[in-house]
């Protein structure tokens, strides 16, 4: 009897969570919760709101409002030593871990008991797991992978009571997956209870006893794993019908560029780099290929390789039948490829500088390699603040005093000033309102009437959908399906990028 009324109370309820950053709300009252032994998969599309969660359990982040139960008492999580001596435990997606010290001491940092004990304790865990990892080397020389089992290690041996995974494969080969799947099995027959964050449906029915589904901010559907099957979770992953049914109206501005006819003006041939693998894609003049994916599919790390940010290990690049394979960044825009990074403000702005010369400044090199042709600089500012209809008091306004949209119209402009033939875009519209949204869309058309080519990376699928003439679904590094005219639609890519879909036709 006593078994079924602890069933009762929740090892941790979050109860109508709220959270915004300044004007973002992030999640709009989610209700959730976990007993002892229960793996609840939480998924959802970026930017659901899965990671703020979980903070919020860790008190990394604080709520707007909502309560969050422990054992049936409520308890303030400000900060995360409460967590953890609550025994919740976060085992972060990007691991944490002190560069400079070894695994040993990165995983007993913090303890205040017995280091000998423990360090046999750490041993043990290893060797049951079956895990190869020395703890005496530093931090600094293990791979992405190895830092999250360092991580895995620190919460197992916290014992925690509540343990949270965020991603956890996403870096692990076959045989650490395995193992660490064992080890979850273990963990939920020892009563612990595991929130397990995921893009990979056929973990969540591999070792999941319950599923959520995080959309935009709201639990669409939970339940009993036994209750669902893939196309059920998918469903409840897309976004409401109404909103699928305005942009299908728009189909008339894609089209199909006849790839018999015309020549490719970028060829990607067996592309293989840090995140990605044997990549083959061709890319034509007036068109937009969209790239979609979930988050760790490898799309900015192939995007960054092809500008020659990032290490190729295979595989080569022609630009207009030039071999551009591993070239410095400023012979590629030379060349005529551009890229607009997903992170504004690390790469493609500088924020105190003028709305002018951030526009310009890929072009100065250009411009004159004496002295710098103010006249000109000038033409090509209001040239672009006309055609994007920029809203600027003048050219000397700095950046940072633009709304996000407007800044990634200076960005865009900049980029055109160099008069490219491919543009990569990554995630063009993230942070952007509404209106400013419509705007950047009407200019990424523009681009492709003026006959550029446009690689679109981005997480919101409607946009992909409403947007490109060819799409792409990257999953785990490689490109899995190739959709283009009417396949090109929602249910599509969900499944594509989510790595379960299936072609009916064939």
């Amino acid at each position: 009897m006593t078994d079924h009324h602890n069933k009762k109370i929740p090892l941790v309820r979050l109860e109508n969570i709220y959270k915004s950053f300044s004007s973002n709300l992030v999640l709009k009252g989610v209700c959730l919760e976990v007993h002892t032994s229960e793996v609840v998969a939480l998924i959802g599309g970026n930017g659901a709101g899965k990671s703020t969660l979980m903070k919020i359990l860790m008190g990394i982040y604080t709520p707007n409002s909502g309560t969050i139960e422990i054992n049936g008492e409520k308890m303030n999580l400000n900060n995360p030593s409460i967590a953890h001596s609550q025994g919740i435990y976060l085992v972060p997606q990007e691991p944490m871990l002190f560069p400079n010290m070894t695994v040993e001491e990165n995983i007993l940092i913090g303890f205040n008991t017995n280091q000998a004990e423990l360090k046999e304790k750490v041993e043990q865990l290893i060797k049951r797991l079956g895990w190869s990892l020395s703890l005496s080397r530093l931090a600094n020389t293990l791979s992405i992978a190895e830092q999250q089992l360092v991580e895995i290690l620190r919460g197992l041996l916290r014992e925690a009571k509540v343990l949270i995974l965020d991603e956890p494969t996403s870096a692990l080969t076959f045989a650490e997956i395995k193992s660490l799947f064992q080890l979850i099995k273990e963990l939920k027959s020892e009563g612990v209870g595991i929130f397990y964050i995921t893009h990979r449906l056929s973990e969540v029915f591999e070792i999941a006893t319950d599923v959520a589904i995080l959309r935009d901010g709201i639990v669409t559907l939970k339940g009993p794993v036994n209750d669902f099957d893939e196309a059920r979770l998918i469903q409840g992953l897309l976004p409401p019908q109404t909103v699928t049914k305005e942009i299908d109206t728009r189909e008339d501005v894609k089209k199909t560029v006849d790839t018999d006819k015309t020549q490719p003006i970028m060829e990607i041939k067996d592309y293989s780099g840090y995140g990605f693998n044997s990549i083959n894609l061709n890319v034509y003049p007036g068109e937009i290929l969209g790239i979609a994916g979930v988050v760790g599919a490898g799309r900015t790390e192939l995007a960054e390789a092809i500008f020659g940010l990032g290490d190729v290990t295979g595989g080569k690049i022609l630009l207009d039948n030039e071999d551009i394979t591993g070239k410095q960044v400023s012979e590629v825009i030379k060349k005529g490829l551009n890229y607009i990074p997903e992170d504004r403000y690390l790469n493609g702005v500088f924020t105190l500088a003028d709305v002018k010369s951030n526009m310009t400044a890929s072009v100065l090199k250009w411009l004159s390699k004496v002295f710098l042709h103010s006249r000109k600089e000038k033409d090509i500012t209001q040239r672009y603040i006309k055609e994007f209809r920029i809203k600027v008091t003048g050219q000397d306004q700095t950046m940072k005093s633009l709304s996000g949209g407007n800044q990634q119209k200076v960005i865009i402009s900049r980029i055109l000033s160099t008069d490219p033939k491919v543009v990569i875009l990554d995630e063009p519209t993230r942070g952007i309102d509404a209106g400013a949204r419509g705007d950047v869309y009407r200019i990424i058309h523009e681009l492709k009437n003026k006959g550029l080519a446009v690689l679109l990376i981005s997480s919101d699928l409607e946009e992909v959908v409403l947007l490109s003439d060819r799409v792409v679904t990257m999953y785990h590094g490689r490109i899995n399906h190739r959709f283009a005219g009417s396949d090109i639609n929602l249910d599509h890519l969900m499944a594509a990028s989510f790595g379960v879909y299936e072609d009916r036709g064939k």
